[in-house]
């Protein structure tokens, strides 16, 4: 940790570079105590490095190799911003965060440790509430609506190509357009089948259409990822994020723990969800402009799981959310292993930073650190080597200065948290989910009509009058048959006695039968005589 080997750098004078590093640090409004400085090998306590609180909306990277001490660090300011006032948004993927919400415990190497950088240590816990997603796991359920979560984050998730997300969009479209509710996956699944159905397929014709194709592609993926358990996910109550701004009634600010152990080996599922919530903060949120303390402060810890295999529509919409949610008084911060692993044009977003020690075992990881040590300002020290050397809770940091200038790199031993380094158990978490107000709010499902609803009774209806309409065709078939069938029948051969009756001779006799018993009736009737001969 020693400055570089120019001869003409004094060692630490008054005026030296150590002297004008610390100064750099010397803010006048409030701050948050990092640690102290280290220089040419040693601590010096009376050196201290510090971030103003204001610039903390201007987000931030804590980097390093796996066990090196980011995790603490991200405790650490954590618990510094709730007693500030601040609210803060942990991800705790490990399950070894919950314990911020417990006072520390004393031990030789936390006294060692605060002797080191002049801190007065005293154990103290922050007031925290526990989340989980869709309730797997202990925590608060977080749930989003499908409408919500939207087309882009959804094609993000299911692993969609460029085409296969345009297509995606459309459906979203579609069902927006027609006042059709996606609320969960079985709803998604039942726009998706309608609309290449014989009676869907019509609906998108004007403005583009849905292969089966395609359809096909998004049904399988939607079934893969409802079988990764994403169902419990999506549905009512929706989340309101709203509540992650709340303050303790001692005003300290509430540290929301997203706990994530249940699903840290489905890394994009639960990375895009907090994409989500970060996007509908910035939805939700007026704009505020710079303040003297941020509204809040998201952690995304293993941030490199929400950039891998990222679509350019997904990173452009994670670009913008993280330049522009600054105004609305949200400061983000990525905990991550290398610098290499955030998009250059998010890493151009993140003012404050620190990086743990680095790893050069391999040339990739060469590589790595020389790629690191270019993405910060011209130092004194010996970055290339330094970043090998730091030990288990040191940092190279720079941050943004009350001006908003970048101060200069500080080799930093840094403090040790005051609440409880690692979980705690699990029947106290369950007691501090359960004593929430939110809970009661959150934790019971509900499912309420939606466009699964109404897709299945417009299909039932459609059905029965189909089927209504074909049995009126086929009575009316069999009818017209009938009428033919009796008009083409033979007529049937006549009796002996009809072939009697209907005889010419037969006729004749009856008319003279008749014509005589005519004359005798005449007769009788009117008294006339029979003419003699």
């Amino acid at each position: 940790m020693s400055p570089s080997t120019d001869p003409a750098v004094p060692a630490d004078p008054a005026d030296g570079p150590a002297a004008r590093i610390a100064a750099a640090y010397a803010f006048t409004g409030p701050a948050l105590d990092l640690g102290a400085l280290l220089w040419d090998g040693a601590c010096l306590p009376d050196r201290q490095i510090r971030v103003p609180l204001s610039m903390l909306n201007r987000h931030g990277l804590v980097a390093g190799a796996t066990g090196t001490g980011k995790t603490k660090t991200l405790q650490l300011i954590a618990e510094q911003l709730s007693a500030h006032g601040v609210p803060v948004f942990l991800a705790d993927i490990k399950g070894d965060v919950s314990g911020i919400s417990a006072p520390g415990t004393e031990t030789d190497k936390v006294r060692a440790r605060a002797a080191d950088v002049a801190q007065d240590w005293q154990p103290a816990g922050c007031p925290s509430e526990f989340y989980s997603l869709g309730g797997l796991g202990t925590g608060i359920p977080l749930r989003a609506t499908v409408t919500a979560f939207g087309s882009v984050l959804m094609s993000k998730v299911l692993q969609l190509n460029q085409t296969q997300e345009q297509s995606l969009g459309l459906i979203f479209h579609y069902a927006d357009s027609k006042g059709l509710e996606l609320i969960d996956l079985k709803d998604l699944r039942a726009v998706v089948a309608f609309l290449v159905s014989d009676q869907g397929r019509p609906e998108l014709k004007g403005i583009g259409g849905l292969s089966t194709v395609t359809a096909g592609v998004i049904l399988r993926a939607l079934t893969a990822f409802e079988q990764q358990g994403a169902g419990a996910f999506f549905g009512e109550p929706e989340f309101d994020t709203g509540e992650f701004l709340r303050t303790a009634a001692d005003g300290r600010g509430l540290v929301s723990v997203l706990e994530l152990p249940a699903v840290q080996d489905r890394p994009q599922l639960f990375s895009t969800f907090l994409m989500w919530l970060l996007a509908d903060l910035y939805t939700d949120l007026p704009e505020v402009g710079d303040l003297d303390r941020p509204k809040l402060v998201f952690f995304f810890d293993e941030a490199h799981l929400l950039f891998n295999g990222a679509s350019k529509a997904f990173l452009d919409s994670i670009t913008q959310t993280v330049r522009l949610i600054r105004s609305k008084g949200i400061g983000v911060f990525f905990v991550t292993q290398t610098p290499k692993d955030v998009p250059a044009d998010v890493l151009a977003q993140l003012g404050n930073r620190v990086q743990h020690a680095l790893r050069a075992f391999t040339p990739d990881d060469a590589k790595a650190l020389r790629a690191t040590v270019k993405t910060f300002p011209n130092s004194p020290y010996d970055l290339e080597e330094l970043l090998t050397q730091l030990g288990t809770g040191e940092a190279v940091i720079t941050v943004l200065s009350e001006n908003g200038a970048p101060t200069p790199v500080a080799a930093t031993r840094l403090r040790a948290p005051r609440s409880l380094m690692g979980p705690l158990d699990a029947a106290a978490l369950d007691r501090a989910v359960k004593a929430s107000p939110l809970y009661s709010r959150y934790a019971e499902p509900v499912d309420r009509e939606s466009a699964y609803e109404k897709i299945s009774a417009e299909q039932a209806a459609a059905e029965a009058e189909a089927e209504a309409a074909a049995a009126a065709a086929e009575a009316e078939k069999q009818a017209k048959a009938a009428e033919k069938a009796a008009r083409t029948a033979p007529k049937p051969d006549p009796s002996l006695a009809q072939q009697v009756v209907g005889s010419g001779l037969f006729r004749s006799l009856a008319r003279s039968v008749g014509t005589q018993l005519g004359r005798e009736i005449s007769r009788s009737l009117f008294g006339t005589a029979r003419r003699r001969r």
